[in-house]
């Protein structure tokens, strides 16, 4: 009952657990830096695209804001109006 073994306490081998440790810090920051390198290529992807659009997206934006309240002016007022009355003769 001399040995560690028999007591039930767990060996481990540190130079594997530091060695591990190191791999995943490594891996941790070659995947930050890939996010890094996409979200570039992605906002820089967008910029081209808007700087591409004949109207910048804010007036486009109002343009639909507005033909957005038009079409609802025009369903209240004919939703109030209702069907034209039929005359019978």
């Amino acid at each position: 009952m001399g040995n560690a073994a028999s007591n039930g306490e767990v060996q481990l081998n540190r130079r594997l657990i530091a060695g591990g440790g190191v791999l995943i810090g490594i891996g941790g920051l070659l995947g930050f830096t890939g996010m890094l390198l996409v979200s570039s290529a992605i906002v820089s992807a967008a910029r081209r695209r808007v700087n591409q659009l004949e109207q910048p997206p804010s007036e486009l934006a109002k343009l639909k804001w507005q033909q957005a309240r038009a079409a609802t002016t025009a369903g209240a007022k004919a939703w109030r109006n209702g069907p034209p009355a039929k005359v019978s003769s």
